[in-house]
């Protein structure tokens, strides 16, 4: 929609897109499709080349004959795949039954350590709560999933609760990952995706979240989650 407000005052645009359904209906004037996972719209990471030429086949369509036009990505085998979700990993899971406020303790030296490395640059921070209190927030999700409705001090009192589950549980995946990636220097992607979801009991608790979350009519947040 903007790019027509854009185009209206005689900028040209175009768009990269990750679902072709919305781009279809919308209509922008130029869009690529590229059938890349949330998050990786240019490609995986570090990859620059890869970039590149994403960017080039965007760019390309400004050369279109006429508009509206939505051309695909071709298929690439550097291209990033798609990532494990939670359901297609619980299957596996391995640690079901452990204690996730005992992974986040064990966990923290590795994420602290990322920050440091990272200049304090990290992707923990949308609910608000800091990650020293990580331990408590295990506990708050631990007692949402098993069915209480228990108060919690540290959620901002503005935030509607299914709101405040979701970026809650987003908090948690990245300082999981963040720490992991620390520890484990050669896993990206997948291999998050994969150690995170079946081995790991915080992995098993945000699944049940999104589980309960879908029960209480709100699958919308759910999905966001167990992803």
């Amino acid at each position: 929609m903007l790019a027509r407000v854009f185009e209206e005052a005689g900028l040209a645009t175009t768009a990269i897109v990750l679902i072709k359904e919305h781009a279809e209906r919308v209509k922008p004037p130029r869009a690529l499709f590229v059938p890349f996972p949330f998050g990786f719209a240019l490609g995986n990471p570090d990859d620059p080349p890869f970039q590149h030429k994403v960017l080039a086949a965007a760019l390309d369509l400004f050369g279109a004959d006429s508009t509206p036009v939505l051309a695909d990505f071709p298929d690439d085998a550097d291209a990033p795949a798609r990532l494990v979700q939670a359901k297609a990993a619980q299957s596996e899971a391995v640690n079901a039954d452990g204690d996730a406020a005992g992974e986040i303790t064990a966990l923290r030296g590795y994420y602290e350590r990322w920050l440091g490395d990272h200049d304090g640059r990290t992707m923990v921070g949308l609910c608000g709560v800091p990650q020293r209190k990580f331990r408590g927030l295990v506990r708050f999700l631990e007692a949402y999933a098993g069915g209480e409705d228990a108060p919690y001090d540290d959620r901002p009192a503005d935030m509607p609760l299914p709101r405040f589950l979701r970026v809650a549980s987003d908090d948690l995946k990245a300082f999981y990952m963040e720490a992991r990636m620390c520890q484990r220097q050669d896993h990206r992607n997948n291999d998050l995706q994969s150690w995170f979801w079946s081995e790991t009991a915080g992995g098993r608790l945000l699944a049940r979240v999104a589980e309960r979350l879908t029960a209480d009519g709100d699958e919308r947040a759910a999905q966001g989650i167990a992803r």
